[in-house]
């Protein structure tokens, strides 16, 4: 026989369990849990079972533990927890891949019928076609302003309405009608609105990033700090490299303007004096190409030689114009 438990031992039973995974684990997401029901919830907990544990509870019992907890233990990163509890959530505490347990944990979604006072959560819009009611039936349809016609003896929708919009409440009728056409267009679960690691609390959407997105935003934040850098001319890594070229381009141009020379502005020099010398120089540059190019387009006039000539039709006696 099983002894019932009183309010205040299931309190210091679970203030245990909470403070045992917050000891063990360092990765929590943070989940809003409204309108999931128990078997839903059981479902979540079956297929995360291994290495991740679903812990709910209400917010001030688990506020309270967390906050003893950091007392006794010293550890104050489970701190930034608190501000998240808020509404009706759930805590996720697991040791695998983050990414990986969101995606598991949003596929155990349920199709939720409109109930009346309900907030909707997206768009609803009844596609055309036939419902299979009766003619008696359009009085709901007409409170609706849903165009119809009779179908061989049936109610049918001549085009898609947008019955709710999301953000609105559901009403009565909306609802019954849903209902009749056996429509149910919500679809509730677990919605990851927090992550924690290791004391760093931030969005699900960063679970999302791909090394190629992080690549992305590195060479964006890179070329900002070195275009400031460069316009407040303070030497950093990324701005070196055109400080020094500048900087040789300055150096350069008084060597041009004066008497002033030194070895790599000798050539400089000697281009502007004798601007014939690129003349020379370009021809010279070409031969190389040229050069380079000879052996390939050789290897190819060979490849064209060895290729047998097909026959015409007038080789093979006859002639597509006879």
């Amino acid at each position: 026989m099983t002894v019932k438990l009183s309010k205040a031992e299931k309190k210091i039973q679970y203030d245990k369990k909470l403070c045992q995974l917050l000891d063990e684990y360092s990765q929590v997401l943070i989940a809003a849990a409204d309108n999931v029901g128990s078997n839903q919830l059981q479902n979540i907990r079956r297929g995360l079972r291994g290495e991740s544990i679903v812990l709910m509870g209400k917010n001030t019992l688990i506020r309270r533990c967390i906050k003893i907890h950091a007392e006794k233990t010293g550890n104050k990163d489970y701190l930034n927890l608190l501000p998240l509890l808020v509404g009706n959530v759930g805590l996720i505490f697991t040791k695998g891949d983050l990414k990986e347990v969101s995606e598991e944990v949003g596929k155990y979604k349920v199709g939720a019928p409109a109930r009346v006072g309900l907030v909707a959560p997206i768009d609803v819009v009844v596609p055309p076609g036939n419902t299979g009611l009766d003619p008696s039936q359009t009085s709901f349809f007409q409170v609706l302003n849903i165009p119809t016609k009779i179908n061989k003896g049936t109610v049918e929708i001549i085009t898609p309405v947008e019955l709710i919009k999301k953000g609105e409440k559901v009403g009565s009728s909306e609802a019954a009608l849903l209902a009749k056409l056996g429509i149910r267009p919500f679809s509730y679960g677990l919605v990851i609105q927090s992550v924690y690691d290791n004391g760093s609390v931030f969005s699900p959407e960063v679970l999302d990033l791909t090394e190629d997105d992080l690549i992305e935003k590195f060479s964006t934040g890179l070329s900002m700090v070195t275009s400031l850098a460069l316009a407040l001319s303070y030497p950093t890594l990324a701005a070196a490299p055109h400080m020094f070229i500048n900087a040789y381009k300055n150096v350069l141009a008084v060597a041009i303007a004066t008497d002033y020379t030194f070895p790599q502005a000798e050539k400089v020099k000697e281009y502007l004096k004798d601007p014939s010398k690129f003349a020379v120089a370009a021809p010279v540059a070409a031969g190389v190409a040229a050069a380079a190019a000879a052996p390939a387009a050789a290897a190819k006039e060979e490849e064209k030689k060895e290729e047998p000539a097909e026959e015409s039709d007038d080789d093979m006696g006859f002639s597509l114009f006879d």
